[in-house]
């Protein structure tokens, strides 16, 4: 299948209002995200119930909570990759972090599980790409070479999310640039000043590395980037999960790849993880108090989550039982969402907040006992990545492909 065969949508045809641009953009998330309008004006493809149900007859096993949740609710020609997965033609996935902080918090754990479950249930590699360069351009306050400490140590706990070694590249751009410049380099003369201020929002006081590195992010969806993985097949797919935030760096590479004659990634999209403070609200690694951090003990858990965690229960207990609690804005039931997988005990809790008859006080119990869990087994993988196995992940080697 060639690139014409993923046909361009209304997501190459027509950019978003600025509205839309305004609301979501990689770098800020507007309070009271209305997904269904940035579905709408971003031109993807909401995660229908069929698609669900393809999804699980071809890995043969139900799909992820998340998908089912609809926390992954939005993609971009994933159809069609599906169809040519069936007709026995791999791709491979794409995914990254920008380094900015020590440790990652519970939201940068959405993108990297969910793309570990994929390379399970696909059986195909991941490339993951630390973006040292972009947090060096976008963070006034970090020079490059800390970007790339930071980007080393990010990658234990990218690894600690429990990819196969086996099928797993990963790569800090300043490392890496000499095998994406040539991509970078003719997907640039594409790309025209106002097409950057348009879908980015730059104006004249930014500094040009910021206006050059969208096509650096770019890259990585074309396999001709990964010589040593594809042999130097430049049709291989791409699909990459990411949060509905990073979108408009990939519209532009759809927009963009068939003018080369390049294959357009696919995408799916989650929507965002909240902070600790109110769900319409993105988490913030700049501010310990709207996170769970995957280094916070047990205790630290436990009082941010009864200090900080925004309650949809009543003012006071006798307004909760009457009119009960509402778990559409309760931080607590929706961290349940992400990472309470037991769908039968999840709806038990849901009916019984929403009644009165379960407090706050216990919902937020349930939550800092699966959470705990959740971050203690995380630590123990972490701990068991040392920096020789970080080394080997970047190290450039064949992965096993078909």
């Amino acid at each position: 299948m060639s690139q014409s065969d993923l046909p361009v949508g209304q997501d190459e045809a027509n950019q978003p209002s600025q509205d839309a641009n305004s609301m979501v953009n990689p770098w800020s998330v507007a309070d009271g995200v209305d997904y269904d309008f940035i579905v709408e004006q971003f031109g993807s493809q909401r995660i229908s119930e069929q698609l669900i149900e393809r999804i699980e007859r071809i890995i043969g096993e139900p799909a992820h909570p998340w998908i089912k949740r609809g926390i992954f609710f939005s993609h971009r020609s994933l159809e069609e990759l599906l169809d040519l997965y069936e007709r026995g033609e791999p791709f491979y996935l794409y995914t990254g972090r920008g380094p900015s902080s020590e440790a990652l918090h519970l939201g940068h754990m959405i993108p990297f599980t969910f793309s570990r479950w994929l390379q399970r249930v696909f059986n195909v590699p991941i490339v993951i790409q630390l973006t040292d360069d972009e947090k060096f351009y976008f963070k006034s306050y970090l020079t490059l070479e800390e970007a790339s400490r930071l980007g080393f140590e990010n990658i234990k706990d990218i690894l600690a999310c429990g990819f196969d070694l086996q099928k797993t590249f990963v790569f800090r751009n300043t490392d890496y640039i000499q095998y994406l410049y040539p991509a970078v380099c003719k997907f640039s003369r594409h790309v025209t000043l106002n097409k950057v201020i348009s879908t980015f929002g730059f104006g004249p006081s930014d500094h040009i590395g910021k206006y050059a590195f969208p096509p650096i992010q770019a890259a990585p969806s074309f396999s001709t980037c990964f010589p040593h993985i594809f042999k130097g097949n430049e049709k291989v797919h791409c699909l990459i999960p990411c949060a509905i935030d990073q979108d408009p760096y990939f519209r532009m590479t759809r927009e963009i790849a068939p003018s080369l004659g390049w294959l357009k990634p696919a995408l799916i999209h989650s929507s965002f993880f909240p902070a600790l403070q109110g769900p319409n609200s993105k988490m913030s690694a700049s501010d310990p108090t709207s996170s769970i951090y995957m280094t916070d003990t047990p205790q630290m858990i436990s009082d941010k989550i009864k200090k900080y965690a925004f309650s949809g229960g009543g003012a006071t207990q006798e307004e909760h039982r009457q009119n009960g609690g509402n778990c559409d804005i309760d931080v607590s039931f929706q961290y349940l969402k992400f990472f309470y997988f037991d769908d039968e005990d999840l709806e038990r809790i849901r009916q019984e907040y929403t009644s009165g008859t379960m407090s706050t006080s216990e919902l937020k119990t349930k939550l800092i006992q699966v959470l705990c869990k959740f971050v203690e087994g995380f630590q123990q993988n972490r701990a068991s990545i040392t920096p020789e196995i970080v080394q080997a992940s970047m190290e450039i080697r064949n992965i096993e492909f078909p």
